[in-house]
Parts: structure tokens; sequence; C-alpha cells
């Protein structure tokens, strides 16, 4: 098989697939339309997120057996089509879960303990204690919404802290020892702390928005991971300014560009985050680590062995 690296990755993927015989073409750099006029000459194609994959791409695309994207969210492919086309979808959410499970934690106890905050003070030689007491996470009820593998990772690290974890999912009966299911309505009375942990659908889109909030019984901290357009950031910065929303963990930014290398717009929104005491910002890297680099790369070549050897 005629296998397209169209994205730069570990290097376990080119060495582990020659091995298995298969014949592997870097690209790079070509744009859309360059990629388009040769896709018909591969059998897979292995992605992150440069190039979208959509209709015109994939009916351009007559031979692929599969695309396999390294990483979680699948959602620059056109999915419906390359089902009906009959073209094997292949992602790696195994890969990076522990990662995004562990950023998760180490934003909320960052942000909760006033930790960055209270160490920049005393770099700039102010010493305040009593400003800067924390907020612990023993005995909140973390909400999380999407108990997949990165909610189920996550689960795992915030039942160890001694916070009772509930999450809302649209599929049923996936409780275990570390998370119980409950309805959307029971998730918005009970929690203290939300996490998303959802990929982006039409169902998905925005939707923490001004109306989300409201209906959150608590103030709450919040914390996203999953992608920027899941949360209306206009809507969070009004429940930041009113205390409603009592900090923000984003990773995730709903400015951001599709490929996600950088941010897109600036506006006043954006602004007040970057700015504000009650909001820490990351650049869409919960899932990117040393050992979720190899991890992804290892889960993606497993798949593609089991399938097509």
């Amino acid at each position: 098989m005629k296998i397209l690296l169209l994205d730069k990755n570990h290097p376990l993927i080119t060495e582990q697939l020659l091995a298995k015989n298969f014949i592997l073409e870097e690209d790079f750099t070509s744009s859309y339309d360059e990629v388009c006029a040769k896709i018909e000459n591969y059998d897979g194609i292995i992605i992150r997120s440069r190039i979208p994959l959509d209709k015109n791409f994939l009916e351009q695309a007559k031979n692929l057996k599969f695309i396999a994207r390294v990483g979680a969210g699948m959602e620059n492919i056109d999915i419906p089509v390359a089902e009906k086309l009959g073209i094997q979808l292949i992602n790696s959410p195994e890969g990076n879960r522990d990662s995004v499970a562990e950023h998760v934690v180490g934003m909320l106890l960052i942000l909760m303990n006033r930790l960055f905050i209270a160490s920049q003070e005393v770099k700039n030689g102010i010493w305040l204690r009593e400003e800067n007491r924390g907020d612990e996470l023993l005995g909140k009820t973390v909400g999380l919404i999407g108990y997949g593998n990165m909610g189920k990772a996550t689960a795992k690290r915030l039942s160890g802290f001694g916070c009772k974890v509930i999450f809302y999912d649209i599929l049923p009966d996936l409780s275990d020892e570390f998370a119980t299911q409950v309805s959307l309505e029971e998730l918005k009375e009970k929690a203290e702390v939300l996490s998303l942990h959802i990929p982006m659908t039409e169902k998905t889109s925005y939707l923490v928005d001004s109306t989300f909030i409201a209906e959150m019984k608590n103030d709450f901290y919040f914390v996203n991971t999953a992608r920027g357009k899941n949360v209306e950031t206009k809507s969070l910065v009004e429940a930041l300014k009113s205390g409603k929303v009592k900090g923000a963990c984003l990773d995730v930014l709903e400015y951001e560009k599709s490929s996600f290398e950088n941010l897109e717009i600036e506006n006043e929104d954006l602004k007040y985050l970057l700015a504000s005491e009650k909001a820490i910002v990351t650049p869409h890297i919960a899932g990117w680590t040393v050992q979720s680099k190899e991890k992804l790369a290892q889960v993606i070549v497993d798949k593609i062995v089991a399938q097509f050897t």
C-alpha cells in the first residue's frame, strides 16, 4: 500500500510502516490544491490538521482505503462522505488521554491555588499570604461532559484528589469506579467544576453559552481542553466578570485557526482572558507531551498494521 504523510509526526511511524513493507511518501509543504491533484495515487493518508479533507478532496481520492489522524478530533474530515466512499477512518485518542488528563489537573491546581500569580508576585518582591489563599479540589463535585478516552482518564485522576466525579454522555451505561453517569440536568445542578471532553460536531458547537451557564446552579470553575468552538467566549467572559464562573482553564480557544497553529482573531473578549487573573490560557498543548507524541504515533501504526497487513 502506498501512503502519503502530510504532517510531521514521530519517526516511528515511518520506521515501523517501512518495516512492514508499506510504501511511504512525505509531503509537508504542498497546498490543498497540489495534494488534491495527486491524491488518487495513494491507498492511505496520515494527517494531523494541516489540510482539510473535504468532499472535493475525498472524491478525488479514488483509491483511498484509509485516513489516519494522529490525534483524537476528526472534524477536519468530511466523515459522512468518507464513510459513503468506504474509506476507513482511524484516530488515536488512546495516545494522548493521559497527557490531557494531567493538563486538566495541572491547570485546576494552578488556578485554584493561585500558584502562578503568587510565584510572579514573590519574584517581583511582593509577599502576600492571605490574598493568595487557595481553594481545594478535595470534596468538590466535578462534572465532565463526554466520557470517552479523555473523560475517563481525567475522572481517574480527579477521583484520586477526593473529588466526586459525575459525567454526562450521549452513550448509556458508562459509569465506572471513577465516575457516575447522570443526566445533563443533574450535572448542571451539582457540578462545582465543569470540564469538557467532547468532539466538535453540529450538536456540540457553542454548547456552553449564556443559557448553559445560567442553568448551572453553582458558581463553578470551567475547563476546556476539547475544542475552542465548544464554548461561546463572549458568554464565558461575561460569566467570569459576574463571578458565576469562578475561573477558567482554557487550552483551546474559539479564535484558533482550524489547523490550531495560531489565532486568527483578536478581540476584546480575548484580551480580557489574556489579562485576567481568573483565566489560564495555554496554546492547545494539553495532548502535547513528549510521551504522547510517541504514544499517538504508536497507536496509529498498530491500527494500520492490524487492519491492512
